[in-house]
């Protein structure tokens, strides 16, 4: 046994109503999935960045505790992994010192630079990395 609907209890207009949905809702979602993507790029960005920047740092650091530099061929080389690697932009403020931590010599080298931002919405704080080494004079 079969069951029909009995015509007269649907609707003539249902069908009718919901013609053009399918365009609205694709509207919705490509703008909600570009959002997203656009979201995961700035964050692969950004820790693209900080990686690269805290590289820089320990590589300067390594490079001011050689026994035969200082701090600034610290800075020098440090800038010179920045710049090879991302824009000069991110080299602009990078500092070296020499520290102690726990009664050992190191040579610090800190780079403060800006967070990357692909579109409007972004992080208006900059990154500070810092990168030690210890001294090979001790």
């Amino acid at each position: 046994m079969t069951c029909r609907a009995d015509p007269a209890a649907v609707p003539q207009g249902v069908a009718r109503d919901e013609r053009g949905a399918a365009v609205s809702e694709f509207a919705l979602v490509s703008a909600l999935v570009i959002f997203v993507f656009l979201a995961v790029m700035q964050l692969g960005l950004a820790l693209h960045v900080r990686n690269t920047l805290t590289l820089a740092a320990s590589e300067g650091a390594r490079a001011g505790a050689r026994l035969d530099a200082g701090p600034q061929a610290g800075v020098a080389r440090a800038r010179e992994v920045v710049t090879g690697s991302l824009s000069a932009r991110f080299a602009e403020d990078i500092t070296a010192g020499g520290g102690s931590v726990d009664g050992v010599a190191v040579v610090v080298v800190t780079i403060r630079a800006p967070i990357p931002v692909l579109g409007p919405i972004g992080p208006d704080r900059g990154l500070t990395v810092t990168g030690r080494a210890f001294e090979e004079s001790q």
